[in-house]
């Protein structure tokens, strides 16, 4: 039998790695606040007065009254066990609320601290975390998957070669198309101590946020051919 033909259905598949260091130019904000009462009326009013107390200080640290968006809204009921007689009773406590929240700007240390500042100067006292992003994941989602296109077509000709064979036409890609999120390891969580916000927004935020590194998988297969086959 011709070799270029007993090989005519034979495959090869290499996962390639994408890697990218990217440089973080987005500050996300999440914000969240917690509010409990014996009554649901009492809880939603209390939770919305908390809620505004927050978006005054974000407008009045300059930005726009649109700009801080809910991310997670619950309310649940709230028991505490105990014991009597060697058994455990729950005892309703009230009705909680919780609601988190997020802003994005774009990277500016000078705003972060001053942003900070007025929102430990308002009632609402956030549970709070500082994270480090990029405003453009798709481009740099992009970039990976090129890169792992083109670590996958490196391992595939070393392989090739190695077997004596020569690389054909691709077959098909495989890929995960799940959306990414990519962060700095670099974060700030300063929970709810409003005196910490105080203190930090104070001083000068010499922050410098750790790069963005990130990493992708592609599996591409592609057929192989005789190498005397790629030469007729």
């Amino acid at each position: 039998m011709d070799r270029s033909m007993a090989m005519a259905n034979r495959e090869i598949a290499v996962r390639g790695i994408g890697k990218a260091t990217v440089a973080p130019d987005l500050i996300v904000l999440d914000m969240s606040v917690t509010s409990t009462e014996t009554d649901y009326g009492k809880t939603m009013n209390r939770a919305a007065e908390l809620f505004e107390a927050l978006r005054s200080a974000i407008v009045a640290a300059g930005y726009d009254n649109k700009a801080l968006k809910t991310t997670n809204l619950s309310i649940n009921t709230k028991y505490k066990s105990i014991r009597n007689n060697n058994e455990y009773n729950q005892i309703f406590i009230g009705y909680s609320c919780f609601h988190s929240t997020r802003l994005e700007f774009d990277i500016d240390m000078q705003k972060l601290g001053a942003l900070l500042g007025a929102i430990a100067e308002c009632k609402a006292n956030p549970q709070l975390t500082v994270r480090f992003a990029v405003k453009d994941p798709d481009a740099v989602s992009e970039q990976l998957l090129a890169s792992a296109v083109e670590d996958a077509r490196r391992k595939a000709e070393v392989l090739a070669k190695s077997a004596g064979v020569a690389l054909g036409e691709v077959k098909r890609i495989d890929y995960n198309w799940s959306e990414h999120v990519y962060y700095s390891n670099t974060s700030l969580g300063l929970g709810e101590n409003a005196a910490g916000f105080a203190e930090l927004s104070s001083v000068d935020m010499d922050i410098a946020p750790e790069d963005i590194k990130a990493s992708d998988t592609a599996a591409v297969i592609w057929a192989i051919e005789a190498i005397n086959a790629t030469n007729e």
